[in-house]
């Protein structure tokens, strides 16, 4: 493994996790050799560990002899995301609390923005998102804040991937813009969406650093409501929030 092991871990159980996530790592699906260079694992130990994994459906081996993630694994994901989005309502919350505006937490999953938990405004005039949406991140603020935790030639072939659609006249639609973008979301530490995924909508958010996944958080909100001095007031709250979910969602806190 490349990683040491769990004082009073379960050494298979923590080998048969490592592989899950190293498949993960590469998009889903492998050879066991390319598992053996990945892991440090034997080829006896990789062929025992995957054997295992497909008799319990969390794994099924391809005409071509590749190994590929599961469909069983969706059941556990679904159900991860619904009690994710129960354990950060409070933290959520807090935040409609202190700003006023609705609260975000979304994912970078595969090439799209998944929305996990939400807590609205309690402003009459607000804005929503339905948990579970998927929205492309070029022009939401969470997107960015999510593209900006990758390099930049990673983050680039996500957006060519997906393209770069206008969804207003306000809309990122060049890579090299997007680009000049993310660099200053990372120098400042947070992303906005200037009305780019909806006219008169306004996003703030910021990454959750150190998370399993790739993460952030925003509020949203009418841009006559966000104003410079309210985004001012409101990137540190986003912040300290952030900070509190890293330490939480961490693999340190887990283990602790």
């Amino acid at each position: 493994m490349t990683e040491g092991r769990t004082p009073g871990g379960v050494q298979s159980i923590e080998r048969a996790f490592e592989i899950l996530e190293r498949m993960a790592d590469a998009d889903g699906e492998v050879t066991l050799t390319e598992l053996v260079n990945l892991t440090g694992l034997p080829m006896p130990t990789i062929h025992r560990l995957m054997r295992t994994l497909v008799d319990r459906g969390y794994v099924r081996q391809e005409p071509s002899r590749r190994y590929a993630l599961a469909p069983r694994l969706i059941r556990l994901g679904d159900s991860a995301s619904r009690l994710l989005g129960i354990w950060v309502g409070p933290h959520l919350t807090n935040l409609v609390d202190v700003l006023g505006e609705t609260a975000n937490m979304a994912l970078l999953d595969g090439d799209q923005v998944l929305y996990v938990a939400q807590a609205p405004s309690r402003h009459s005039m607000r804005t929503f998102t339905e948990v579970g949406r998927r929205v492309l991140p070029h022009c939401t603020g969470v997107g960015k804040a999510l593209l900006a935790q990758l390099g930049p030639a990673e983050a680039e072939e996500i957006v060519v991937r997906n393209g770069m659609p206008a969804l207003t006249p306000q809309t990122i639609t060049s890579p090299a813009a997007l680009q000049r973008e993310l660099a200053l979301v990372r120098t400042r530490g947070y992303a906005l969406d200037n009305g780019e995924q909806e006219v008169g909508v306004q996003c703030i958010a910021v990454p959750v650093p150190d998370a399993p996944a790739l993460t952030a958080i925003s509020i949203s909100g009418p841009e006559a409501r966000l104003t410079p001095p309210v985004i001012e007031r409101a990137v540190p709250h986003l912040q300290e929030v952030a900070r509190r979910l890293s330490g939480e969602l961490s693999y340190g806190d887990a283990t602790a």
